[in-house]
């Protein structure tokens, strides 16, 4: 077993966590201004990720100069990485290979508590992805609580690169955004990741 084979009916009775979907997370949040070069970025390759159509090309194209330009806002006070493995509790099923993890700690060589975001990159409809992220957000609580680095809550996000849906986990508690945010919302996208990503 491995985080992209769980669903939330199985997380619900091995994990005995609560779902919470009827919640607008972010509805007071304060778009951020970005960068032109994040505009130019995204008008050239938005396009072009869509028509080649698969998640590499999403994570690449649209995914990953969005968390650069986050990490840039944030002066390089935290560190994300792409494609690694996560492997916390292998006999629970919380292992695998994640999309992107934010880490609060600057070190961009290796993976330190405290894990603050997971970002699961998906070409489907976003809900084939909650189960996944949900998993991976329960091993970040995990891991930050081995580490020493608990943190009061842990986020996730499952994109398409042009829409974003987000996760929010405190204790056993799990908020689905009611809201998804399509990629021409960018400026309010990342106020949310500001808000969610800074630095402790």
């Amino acid at each position: 077993m491995a985080y992209s084979d769980f669903t939330l009916n199985k997380l619900k009775q091995e994990f005995n966590i609560n779902i919470n979907q009827e919640v607008h997370l972010f509805s007071n949040i304060t778009p951020c201004l970005i960068s032109g070069l994040l505009c130019e970025t995204l008008a050239e390759n938005l396009p072009l990720a869509l028509a080649i159509d698969t998640e590499k090309a999403r994570s690449e194209l649209i995914i990953t100069p969005v968390l650069v330009e986050l990490r840039k806002i944030q002066k390089h006070q935290i560190s994300f990485f792409s494609g690694i493995e996560f492997n916390v509790d292998t006999k629970r099923g919380l292992n695998g290979v994640c999309d992107f993890i934010i880490s609060q700690a600057e070190n961009i060589y290796e993976l330190t508590a405290p894990v603050i975001v997971m970002v699961e990159a998906k070409l489907e409809k976003i809900p084939k992805g909650l189960g996944q992220c949900i998993a991976e957000m329960l091993a970040t609580q995990i891991f930050n609580q081995r580490e020493k680095q608990p943190i009061d809550s842990v986020y996730g996000i499952v994109t398409t690169g042009n829409l974003w849906k987000f996760l929010k986990l405190t204790d056993n508690e799990v908020y689905i955004d009611l809201d998804e945010y399509h990629i021409n919302q960018i400026k309010t996208i990342m106020g949310i990741l500001v808000d969610i990503a800074k630095p402790a």
